[in-house]
């Protein structure tokens, strides 16, 4: 009887939790980015503390504050300057002031390939410029047709922003004792929960603190060279580089060896040449230096590692993927490490065994 008592508790437990999750899965951004918050800010707590005693309510809305006003409200003014700058730069290119014609012809006259590998997808080079304005005119109108529908994402956007404060305020006051709890009910052993989510929290904060970071200044340096070169839309370009700097290796190239190329092309050998020095030995040494120290130091996993849990995770959770795909990669290898420590007995080796090729007498 108190087996089949325990085994429909459990049943039913499974099913009020599974049906729970589903209920918050529209706030999982919202639940997410307000935990790594409080993660990362977590610091900062500790020193309200410290200074101000155990006054939880004020700690964590100071703490809350601050998060608002470092990460939060300059991300805001960011993307609002970064719509501005792209409307300005299409307003250029509609009036002419911007030649992109110019350059689709110089491109083709420098590469003849480019126009047989045009013709045979049935594209034509010669009128780019008014598929753009066709393809911003249509985007108008999709606009225009579905504006209750952009109300409805701006509502939920809204929505989201206002809960995820909200919700890093009490992951702030009350973590450690929503960690405890989750200790307790998870049977996993304490020492072992312990540890991942330990694990959990170092890798958050290195992904966040690094991978920022490193975007951040590739795409300052990026924007900075744009805006030295007479690039348009410098501050709209350099943006477009700190978000594909998230990608490891690769990502500001994306828009600086373009653009270097097409200076190149356009017979500005000076400019693309100095834009090719300065992001091979500039912005890539960013990437090559502080992303091994400020990431996989922190995070103790190889570099391909961090590449590879990185690009898989955008791949499948989109923007959120930066930083879930390395935090899935660090709980993996602590979940092997664990079984390899726990339930494998005899301790392994680098040393080379007796009868061994690479034994020596």
């Amino acid at each position: 009887m108190q087996k089949l008592e325990d085994g429909s508790f459990l049943f039913l437990l499974v099913v009020v939790s599974l049906t729970f999750g589903a209920i918050i899965l529209p706030f999982f951004t919202a639940i997410f980015w307000a935990a790594l918050l409080a993660i990362l800010f977590n610091p900062l707590q500790h020193y309200l503390y410290r200074k101000l005693g155990p006054r939880k309510n004020l700690n964590a809305l100071l703490t809350t504050l601050a998060s608002l006003l470092i990460v939060v409200i300059p991300l805001s003014i960011i993307l609002t300057m970064l719509g501005i700058e792209g409307a300005v730069l299409y307003q250029k290119i509609s009036t002419g002031e911007i030649q992109l014609q110019g350059w689709i012809d110089t491109f083709k006259t420098a590469v003849p390939a480019i126009q047989t590998l045009a013709d045979r997808f049935n594209f034509d080079l010669a009128n780019i410029k008014e598929l753009i304005s066709n393809a911003a005119l249509t985007g108008s109108k999709y606009f225009a047709t579905q504006a209750f529908s952009v109300g409805q994402q701006y509502l939920v956007f809204v929505i989201n922003f206002i809960l995820m404060l909200y919700l890093t305020f009490f992951f702030l006051r009350d973590g450690y004792g929503l960690i405890e709890l989750m200790i307790r009910a998870l049977p996993l052993g304490d020492t072992r929960e312990r540890h991942l989510f330990k694990k959990f929290a170092e890798v958050s904060r290195a992904v966040i603190k690094g991978n920022l970071m490193v975007a951040i200044t590739q795409g300052t340096l990026g924007g900075i060279i744009f805006w030295l070169l007479g690039i348009d839309g410098a501050m709209l370009w350099g943006v477009v580089m700190v978000v594909l700097s998230l990608l490891p290796a690769v990502g500001s190239a994306l828009i600086w060896a373009p653009a270097a190329a097409l200076l190149m092309l356009s017979g500005e050998y000076v400019k693309g040449v100095t834009l090719i020095l300065f992001g091979v030995f500039v912005i890539g040494l960013v990437d090559n230096i502080l992303r091994p120290i400020l990431v996989g130091r922190d995070t103790k996993m190889p570099d391909y590692m961090v590449l590879l849990s990185t690009i898989g995770g955008i791949a499948l959770f989109g923007l959120n993927g930066f930083v879930i795909g390395p935090v899935f990669a660090a709980l993996f290898l602590a979940f092997w490490q664990i079984f390899i420590d726990e339930f494998n007995s005899p301790p392994f080796s680098n040393a080379p065994q007796e009868n061994s090729p690479d034994s020596t007498d």
